[in-house]
């Protein structure tokens, strides 16, 4: 579920727990188009049957798949109205926990964290957490920052 703010309302959300997404499933055909668009095409990621036989017993997504979906996610459970720039700022910090395996469901908690003011809106620093379904350990730990501009 969403959470829409008003800009006015942005900066009294640190601590604020989104909560989790829905379920997503990654699926060989999404590894193979995040391959062509990075030019990793290690067997790891793209050869199924070598894979099998490899480490993790399977084709895995690319830690940086895993990563990115924290644009799609992000955006599921956020959003500022009255604003005129929404800016992915960059990341603080980031760990590959887990591998994802191909068919594997993901879905992603984020907590704001902290909120400041710059020159012309907020950043926001927001914990996110992108788990495996059935998993032990999540798959991906990051903290990302968004800018909110009026």
């Amino acid at each position: 579920m969403t959470t829409t703010v008003a800009y006015s309302d942005a900066a009294g959300l640190a601590g604020t727990d989104l909560g989790w997404t829905e379920w997503l499933e990654v699926t060989q055909d999404r590894v193979n188009l995040f391959a062509d668009a990075t030019d990793d095409h290690q067997w790891i990621h793209v050869d199924p049957g070598r894979a099998a036989d490899g480490p993790f017993g399977g084709a895995i997504a690319h830690g940086y798949l895993s990563l990115s979906l924290t644009v799609k996610f992000w955006s599921e459970l956020f959003d500022v109205t009255g604003v005129s720039t929404r800016v992915n700022y960059g990341l603080d910090k980031v760990r590959f926990v887990s591998p994802v395996k191909v068919g594997a469901r993901v879905r992603m908690n984020a907590v704001i964290s902290d909120v400041v003011e710059v020159a012309g809106g907020y950043q926001f620093a927001v914990d996110q957490t992108i788990e495996i379904e059935g998993g032990t350990k999540p798959a991906v730990v990051a903290r990302g920052l968004y800018r909110f501009y009026a």
